[in-house]
């Protein structure tokens, strides 16, 4: 059994790791186009670690035009099993604060313009994401974070809009009536593609304000957001590493083989160019067609 290997995509200001020993940066090329930047994989605290910083270098990329079947491929590839995100959110809840750290365990989807899977031709598969997250990575990553000097708030519902645009104060009340916790801009499709990866997907969703809904409070900007954004990212920077000491979870979860009820399509039916396109994630699970030898054709 391969290594256990964290993954992190670091959100708005998660741009680096510091105290990542033995440095390699790799230029990642995958079928579905080049991630947000090289993967910087390396040893953090004596654990491997293979980091992305999700907007790219600068913040070039809004979170529409993010290369998210990319970015997680590129993980899977450099050996990550289990995969941290690190995002920025506003709260929509009196009791959920800026600088409080959420590990939502629900999602609500309101994107509309993002490639939500990667099987899109010749292999249809159709993946159960009722529990998004991964329970067992969950429950480790809210336990490390008791250690740090700020607020967790252990489960909640994460409403990912399309963004770049923040939300108008009715879509705010909107999403409070739903009784959404926090909302953000990248939560999917990231999460799918995750699960469609096989990989164990855990946000830390680092609250830097209270949207547009909260009255004794200005509405969120960039500058509002910007406010918060250094101690939040020390906070997911300081859990990284008590995460990486209490030690990974065993991969006993669905998340290890979420494929394998999913194929839809009739192996025989896949050709050699799907096959290759998809190889990193299906291994050995398609079986190919029986060959005919001379004299069986009728």
């Amino acid at each position: 059994m391969s290594r256990p290997m964290l993954g992190i995509i670091g959100g708005t200001g998660f741009y680096d790791m510091p105290g990542l020993t033995g440095q390699r940066t790799e230029a990642v090329a995958t079928p579905f186009g080049s991630p947000s930047g090289p993967v910087l994989t390396g040893d953090l605290d004596g654990h491997p670690v293979a980091f992305l910083p999700r907007h790219g270098a600068g913040h070039a990329v809004n979170p529409t035009g993010l290369p998210y079947r990319a970015n997680v491929y590129a993980m899977k590839a450099a050996g990550v099993t289990h995969l941290l995100s690190i995002s920025a959110v506003g709260s929509l809840r009196e009791e959920i604060a800026p600088l409080h750290l959420v590990v939502p365990d629900q999602v609500i989807d309101r994107t509309t313009s993002r490639d939500r899977s990667f099987f899109d031709g010749g292999l249809v598969v159709h993946i159960g994401v009722a529990d998004p997250y991964c329970p067992a990575l969950r429950r480790t990553v809210v336990a490390a974070s008791r250690g740090l000097a700020t607020t967790t708030h252990d489960g909640g519902t994460y409403v990912c809009i399309e963004g770049p645009r923040f939300s108008t104060r009715a879509e705010s009340a909107l999403h409070r009536s739903w009784g959404a916790s926090v909302v953000g801009m990248t939560a999917m499709p990231e999460v799918s593609l995750a699960r469609e990866a096989e990989l164990c997907y855990v946000t830390v969703a680092l609250v830097t304000d209270f949207d547009v809904w909260h009255d004794s409070e200005e509405p969120v900007t960039v500058e509002v957001v910007g406010r918060t954004l250094r101690q939040n990212v020390e906070s997911g920077r300081q859990l990284v590493r008590a995460l990486l000491a209490a030690g990974l979870p065993n991969r006993d979860c669905d998340c290890a083989d979420a494929l394998s009820a999913g194929f839809s399509t009739d192996p025989t039916a896949v050709g050699d160019a799907v096959r290759e396109r998809y190889a990193l994630f299906l291994g050995d699970r398609l079986p190919r067609p029986a060959p005919v030898t001379p004299g069986e054709a009728s």
